[in-house]
């Protein structure tokens, strides 16, 4: 019986280690790509009612596109100089800190307006070629 626990103890923890590489490989590492698509979800959470059952999903699926994101790009030499990657992390910078000091309070209008800014800044610098 105690084999039997132990087996099925390991089944389950390599199991569960499979999940966060499954979500991890969301990117595709195609940087422009990528970028559009994180911009993308990133607006439509940040939009969502606050009173929107999907909100707190939307806010973690969020926090971890943003980790995944900067995981990939932040040692990437070939994007750190381009203006949508430093703008891209201002933006993802500001919506992670408030997700960390508030994770319970919706965004605020005044923060949601900077981030539309900056998305539409990111998407012109793409369109652009930077």
């Amino acid at each position: 019986m105690k084999r039997f626990l132990s087996l099925v103890l390991v089944v389950v923890i390599s199991l569960m280690s499979f999940v966060p590489a499954a979500r991890a490989t969301a990117l595709s590492g195609d940087y422009r790509q990528d970028t559009s698509a994180v911009v993308s979800t990133l607006r439509d959470s940040i939009q969502l009612p606050d009173d929107s059952p999907d909100r707190s999903a939307a806010q973690t699926d969020a926090k971890q596109l943003i980790n995944d994101f900067t995981a990939r790009y932040r040692r990437d030499g070939s994007v750190a100089k381009l203006s949508s990657y430093t703008t891209m992390r201002t933006a993802l910078n500001s919506l992670a800190g408030h997700y960390s000091s508030y994770p319970n309070r919706p965004v605020p209008q005044k923060l949601r307006d900077r981030l539309e800014q900056e998305f539409k800044q990111i998407e012109l610098s793409l369109s652009r070629g930077s």
